[in-house]
């Protein structure tokens, strides 16, 4: 059984989850700093390779009102790029709020945002400045992968959960 990618892709990150062998648990991998699309579909399709991955699971912006936007749009781009590149199964999944809920979830964890803003807004030497914005940006890297995870969980759900309805089904008679 291949393993299954969730992408969580945004302009200049890209978080990057795989499931387990079972397609059961969706485990953080990476986040792809976005330099220019070639290299970070080329960093994808390595990837891909490399874990024995059999579909993609992209999560698509939707508006809270259920349009899609420019950000959508920018998805959907990128994602041709990636489908240039591959022949592997590609499913869009709904992605709104997920980089709240990753949030949510590293700050359960342990991981205070609040705590490392103070200590931005208190950074007023340039050493000092330096470390609170790499900081910042580890913690930013951190929300995209762990979005990646919550958008590959939730697919994961779904299609667990279509099995088991299926199962559940009578035969006709």
């Amino acid at each position: 059984m291949h393993r299954i990618m969730g992408l969580d892709i945004g302009d200049r990150r890209i978080g990057v989850a795989v499931s387990d062998p079972t397609q059961t648990l969706a485990i953080p991998l990476k986040t792809i700093v976005r330099k220019d699309d070639e290299s970070a579909v080329l960093e994808i399709t390595a990837l891909i390779k490399q874990h024995d991955i059999g579909r993609l699971v992209i999560g698509l912006p939707y508006l809270l009102d259920g349009s899609l936007g420019e950000q959508a749009r920018k998805v959907m781009e990128f994602t041709a790029k990636i489908r240039g590149r591959t022949a592997i199964e590609t499913v869009m999944q709904d992605e709104r709020l997920t980089s709240v809920t990753a949030g949510q979830k590293l700050r359960e964890g342990g991981k205070k945002r609040d705590r490392l803003r103070r200590q931005i807004e208190a950074a007023t030497t340039g050493q000092r400045l330096l470390e609170a914005r790499k900081k910042r940006d580890r913690l930013k890297k951190q929300i995209d992968v762990a979005a990646a995870t919550v958008i590959l969980q939730a697919y994961l759900d779904d299609i667990a959960a279509a099995d088991q309805i299926s199962q559940q089904v009578p035969p006709s008679l």
